[in-house]
């Protein structure tokens, strides 16, 4: 893991069973219904498709209940980035659960998303939304509040 990476990180007042089950569940707090496929075990495929702007096809390759998932992205076309239209392919996105007395912590780390990237200022600013705000809120309370044109 590089120290250049993306990182997130958030902490819930939940146990990391409900932190790790709220993980996945992608489609309600990121996605929607522009998500199609599967989200639940190893080697499960998904596409987050928004037509114009964002596609990206994940794959499940690691799966610790309750502890780890990290999804590799196997295509991607940002159409809004001039360079490189497929930035995002083969990198990773890793989320790492960890307790701490009565909360849990969730550490969110893109890997490969580096700020001498075109995609790394804007890709920031998404990602900062998605987990500090859309999914924090979904492990909270339930509800991701997003709203995708």
């Amino acid at each position: 893991m590089h120290n250049q990476d993306y990182t997130a990180t958030i902490t819930v007042s939940k146990t990391p069973e409900e932190v790790f089950n709220s993980l996945m569940d992608v489609s309600k707090w990121w996605g929607g219904k522009d998500l199609k496929g599967n989200t639940e075990k190893l080697n499960d495929e998904f596409v987050i498709n928004h037509p114009n702007a964002h596609y990206s096809k994940q794959k499940l390759v690691e799966v610790i209940p309750n502890k780890k998932i990290v999804w590799l992205v196997t295509e991607s076309k940002l159409e809004w980035l001039n360079m490189d239209k497929h930035e995002w392919t083969n990198t990773k996105m890793i989320f790492e659960i960890n307790s701490n007395s009565d909360k849990t912590i969730l550490h969110f780390t893109h890997e490969g998303l580096v700020k001498e990237q075109e995609c790394y200022t804007t890709c920031e600013q998404g990602w900062n939304m998605v987990i500090k705000e859309w999914l924090f809120n979904f492990i909270t309370n339930g509800t991701a509040h997003f709203i995708i044109d």
